[in-house]
């Protein structure tokens, strides 16, 4: 090709509006190809090959694509390892630079070392930027330059901090007109990428409605108090700066905090990769766990004998979301009554949630563990019996994922006593702490 093209690599950032990387891309002064990897390592490693979340991801990226070729362009959509990506990439187009946003897990930051490595040899750069959150990494910091450890600190410096200039959308859409003018570009079939589609229902993105009340609702699963827009941020098809706006202009400001609760997980695991997998509190790691099988297996399946632990791992195996009250008690159930590594449980809701996030699900269950940041003292265990009473009074929740427990001869027994379960669990964690 006579003319360099600047390729935009979209990943975690699925929308053409408010999209930094995007933006600086199209100034660039190169027209642009945008471009999607489906990453061959990621999708060998998903067991279920109806797992909704691929469904998600090719349906916007079918979304993408009718928007491009309405500009007279196309998405570049490539089925590989990432590295053989690039090479035939490279092969294919005289390119300028390569621009995209930052992204801040473990295996996306070695990936994108790599990337850049590759690209560095062709004389070619590698452009990053900030995009899925407000502040990343060392951008909120103790007056010292380390970066907090606590959220309370961290949220309060997070607001101090936060003006229009953060919260200014990217107006990416004003320079599409800088596109790659380019005849449709083969997209890969969802049954080559060896997934069939995913039966759960996406989640909309109507997070007004619930903002003014979420303090208030937040915490009772029966009822829709929660915005359900966790995939969406997740895979990017909303701003985080349009959130935040709507977030900070409204009377009160939960929803806000939900947001910083994001971020601050994000940057802990930034800072402290070894987290994903060992407990953030060393000596959480010395802990004896019983990790029973048939007990986890219990959990997994909504068996516990628990309602509204069983109502909630029931609405999550079949709706791939969890109501976030009822993730803390089950991650307290499986870590504190039935002493199963936190863990085991972590990686359970990987395989399940629509909207995971290796941070904030990492962070909420070392919380649930007691062995995080924000660590809930290991000696605060969630009483079923008593969440239930305060959460679901009326059993409308229960009612709705465990229809059988009004029949106490269909309904499984409790499969440990919660009264003995805390004592043992006070004596496993004291005697892994005193050492």
């Amino acid at each position: 090709m006579d003319t360099k093209t600047t390729i935009f690599w979209f990943r975690r950032d699925l929308r053409l509006d408010d999209n930094a990387g995007l933006y600086h891309a199209l100034k660039s002064g190169n027209p642009v190809l945008c471009l999607f990897i489906f990453d061959h390592e990621i999708l060998s490693k998903l067991d279920n090959k109806a797992d909704t979340r691929v469904t998600f991801i090719y349906d916007t990226i079918n979304g993408l694509q009718q928007e491009l070729e309405g500009h007279g362009s196309s998405l570049l959509v490539v089925y590989d390892k990432v590295e053989t990506a690039w090479y035939n990439v490279l092969k294919a187009y005289d390119v300028a630079a390569v621009y995209t946003n930052h992204d801040y897990e473990p295996y996306a930051k070695t990936r994108d070392e790599q990337v850049k490595t590759l690209l560095g040899k062709q004389g070619i750069e590698l452009k990053t930027y900030k995009d899925q959150v407000i502040f990343e990494r060392d951008e909120v910091t103790k007056d010292d330059g380390k970066p907090y450890t606590v959220f309370t600190p961290y949220g309060r410096k997070w607001k101090q901090k936060l003006n229009d200039f953060y919260l200014s959308a990217y107006p990416s859409k004003k320079h599409l007109k800088h596109l790659l003018k380019i005849k449709h570009l083969p997209t890969p079939t969802l049954k080559s990428l060896g997934f069939e589609p995913g039966k759960q229902e996406f989640p909309g993105k109507n997070y007004k409605t619930v903002i003014d009340d979420y303090a208030e609702k937040r915490d009772y699963p029966a009822i829709k108090g929660t915005s359900h827009i966790g995939i969406h941020l997740r895979f990017g098809t909303v701003s985080i700066r349009t959130l935040a706006t709507d977030a900070n202009n409204a009377q009160e400001k939960t929803w806000l905090n939900e947001l910083i609760w994001r971020e601050f997980y994000m940057m802990i695991l930034h800072h402290f990769p070894r987290t994903r997998d060992h407990a953030f509190r060393p000596e959480y790691d010395r802990i004896q766990w019983v990790n029973n099988e048939v007990h986890f297996e219990a959990w997994c399946k909504g068996q516990t004998g628990y309602p509204l632990v069983d109502a909630g791992m029931r609405e999550l195996n079949e709706t791939g979301f969890m109501h976030n009250r009822i993730r803390m008690l089950t991650a307290s159930f499986l870590t504190k009554d039935l002493l199963i590594d936190w863990r085991w449980g972590e990686r359970y809701f990987a395989e399940k949630l629509l909207d995971y996030d290796m941070a904030s699900n990492v962070g909420g269950w070392q919380w649930a563990a007691g062995s995080g940041t924000d660590a809930a003292p290991y000696f605060r265990i969630f009483s079923p019996d008593a969440q239930t009473k305060r959460f679901d009074p009326e059993l409308k929740y229960i009612k709705k994922w465990v229809p059988e427990y009004a029949d106490f001869s269909k309904y499984p027994k409790p499969i440990v006593d919660h009264t003995f379960a805390r004592d043992r669990c006070l004596k496993a964690f004291k005697a892994a702490l005193s050492k």
